[in-house]
């Protein structure tokens, strides 16, 4: 795998810096200001205006450093979108890293724009990891990026706890195109969880399960989604924990807020050993597979396998399903892949001195 020159990282990294200010100047007026809300024991930063009427808006936790920082500096905050274009320009052109299609491009911004990451909001799936190429510093090949599809994934207890909403979702996706339409849940069809438009592109929610697997088919509320509810997805509350900020490479830079690549990685393992034996299923697991196994091919060249270790063990350990789904998702990567990713895994468990009861680094369970 081909890491980009050192001086495109630093452009990425910068990039990221000006597109998150610049969006924190966007969403909040200097004509407003910043208060602490105490909620359920925790102060959040919410931004009040009194003209014409007066609103709150959610910010972030005040405990939050990048969201301090940002609410100190808030009167230095300055836009710089034709130089943020050039930066876009010359990562995706120069170093080679890849961009969205215009149209993806287009949906994320818009949700962005609405507020989805101010909200506590996750991109997650495939165009979440579009953007590890600039977040890791390597080139992925382009087949593990095609998707037809966006998702976005929010707690349950974040969404019903916000003293604020997105706008209505179906009002925010027919200005990018007016065929978007709202497709009822299957089960619960009071319910939207998903839109579609004329050329079946996806715009999906989703919620970790919060229960049993009997609510797996349901479709839960989500307060703060504009109307819009959630699928629920057994093992997404581990995705979407400890959640990174980054920027996708989009006109002048979008920033998004998407699951930890390790986490994604270890996920991904986890999801293509559920996966069922049909055509369709068939195909999604080979992508889950191809996505798990360079994404660790990524974190062991630049240096983070303890990341991936820290992660895998906290998902080893969360009980005897988790290890043998995350087993299996290791038993169906192609040799050379799971050869390399066990390599990986081990230097990073060494590296971290964490103990896997019951994994042997051989691609089997060990016997106990």
């Amino acid at each position: 795998m081909k890491t980009i020159d050192l001086a495109y990282r630093t452009m990425f990294a910068e990039l990221v810096q000006r597109s998150l200010d610049a969006s924190f100047e966007t969403d909040f007026s200097i004509a407003g200001n910043f208060v602490r809300v105490p909620v359920k024991g925790r102060n959040y930063w919410y931004f009040e205006q009194t003209q014409p009427k007066k609103t709150r808006k959610y910010v972030g936790a005040a405990d939050d450093p990048d969201i301090a920082k940002r609410v100190e500096a808030f009167q230095e905050i300055k836009g710089d979108l034709r130089a943020r274009r050039r930066l876009v320009s010359s990562l995706t052109r120069d170093a080679g890293l890849a961009a969205p299609d215009r149209f993806t491009g287009d949906i994320v911004e818009a949700m962005g724009n609405a507020g989805i990451f101010r909200l506590r909001g996750l991109l997650v799936g495939t165009v979440a990891f579009q953007t590890y190429a600039g977040l890791l510093g390597v080139r992925l090949p382009g087949a593990s990026l095609q998707t037809g599809d966006a998702d976005f994934a929010q707690h349950y207890s974040v969404s019903s706890s916000l003293e604020d909403t997105l706008p209505p979702v179906l009002d925010i996706l027919k200005a990018i195109d007016p065929s978007f339409r709202a497709i009822p849940h299957r089960l619960d069809p009071a319910r939207v969880t998903q839109f579609e438009n004329a050329a079946r592109y996806k715009v999906e929610f989703l919620t970790p399960n919060r229960g049993s697997d009997d609510y797996a088919d349901r479709a839960s509320p989500m307060p703060a989604l504009g109307g819009a509810s959630a699928q629920p997805l057994r093992f997404l509350d581990f995705l979407i924990q400890e959640p990174v900020r980054t920027v996708m490479l989009h006109r002048s830079g979008v920033p998004v807020v998407v699951p930890s690549p390790q986490r994604y990685a270890v996920h991904k393992l986890i999801v293509a050993s559920r996966r069922q034996s049909d055509a369709g299923s068939a195909a999604k697991r080979e992508k889950d597979i191809q996505q798990a196994s360079l994404l660790i091919e990524a974190l062991g060249e630049t240096r983070r396998g303890d990341d991936l270790a820290e992660a895998l063990t906290e998902a080893w350990n969360r009980g005897p399903n988790w290890r043998a789904a995350i087993q299996q998702g290791l038993n169906v990567l192609p040799e050379r892949q799971r050869t390399s990713a066990l390599s990986t895994i081990q230097v990073g468990l060494a590296s971290t001195g964490a103990k896997l009861d019951g994994f042997n680094g051989t691609g089997s369970t060990a016997k106990t």
